[in-house]
């Protein structure tokens, strides 16, 4: 159980780095809206892997108890990433949609990225 702690906190710790990327690109490059695209995406990624997360924390103590869990939190995924999609649509003057979308993928990046290098942890 020390080792998926030691998961979830590299992944946030990462998605936190990246964000914070966004934001100085924000703020010192011309491409704005791609960088105001990819934070509001990664800041709903962000939401999004917190919330598996914690849901696949309580499946786990619910199978380990015997005693079963609703879901895991799909549908709230995914109209979050509606959210993003419906804000960037709206204020297209602000926000790149391939830039929003490509965001919202960030935290399923971050995941990979971490199983690649960690691999004998888990």
């Amino acid at each position: 159980m020390q080792g998926y702690h030691q998961m979830i906190t590299r992944q946030r710790k990462w998605m936190f780095y990246l964000l914070a990327f966004f934001v100085l690109g924000w703020g010192i490059t011309p491409w704005q809206p791609i960088f105001l695209g990819l934070l509001l995406g990664s800041a709903l990624s962000y939401y999004n892997l917190w919330l598996m997360q914690r849901k696949i924390r309580k499946l786990g103590e619910a199978s380990s108890d015997n005693r079963s869990v609703r879901g895991i939190g799909t549908f709230t995924r995914l109209a979050s990433g509606a959210l993003a999609a419906v804000i960037a649509l709206q204020y297209e003057e602000y926000f790149h949609l391939i830039s929003v979308v490509l965001g919202l993928m960030t935290a399923y990046i971050v995941i990979l990225i971490d199983y690649l290098f960690n691999k004998s942890t888990v």
